[in-house]
């Protein structure tokens, strides 16, 4: 597979990432067609397992997510704004503390965008866990689920 064809591919799958974000953008349908046309395109098993376990690994956040209340974020007051914290917040965390960082990410995330609106501590605590029932808990799963086969990509990619 050639550098451009990782290129395209790697930008598909960042564009997934971005629209988990942004609402009515199918961002996991993106991450798992980039994974998929990369599969088609390189002949290595270890390209077809990444695949199978992207598909298998959005198939259980898919059977979690429907388990979760729906999301209602525009109603909870949730902005695009609050939004880029709490994708900023979950990549940071994904990349300072492997892996289980994105979930402390993506609550510091919107617990900073909610201190930074409202201006108090406590407020910022409360609006975060109205956030969070308001389906923020479905949103950070997607999310999280997409980092995963992002992440299991980059590895297949450079060290498989």
């Amino acid at each position: 597979m050639g550098a451009w064809d990782l290129l395209l591919t790697g930008l598909v799958l960042l564009l997934g990432l971005w629209g988990v974000l942004v609402p009515g953008v199918p961002g996991s349908w993106l991450v798992w067609a980039g994974v998929l046309w990369w599969a088609l395109k390189d002949p290595r098993p270890v390209a077809w397992w990444v695949c199978v376990g992207a598909t298998v690994v959005l198939f259980l956040s898919q059977v979690v997510r429907w388990a979760l209340p729906p999301r209602r974020l525009r109603e909870a007051g949730v902005d695009g704004r609050l939004l880029t914290y709490a994708g900023c917040g979950s990549f940071a965390g994904f990349v300072l503390l492997p892996v289980l960082g994105a979930v402390p990410g993506f609550l510091a995330g919107v617990c900073v965008g909610e201190r930074l609106r409202l201006g108090r501590r406590r407020e910022a605590v409360a609006a975060l866990w109205t956030v969070m029932r308001s389906g923020g808990w479905s949103l950070l799963t997607e999310l999280f689920t997409c980092q995963l086969i992002t992440a299991a990509w980059l590895g297949a990619v450079f060290w498989g």
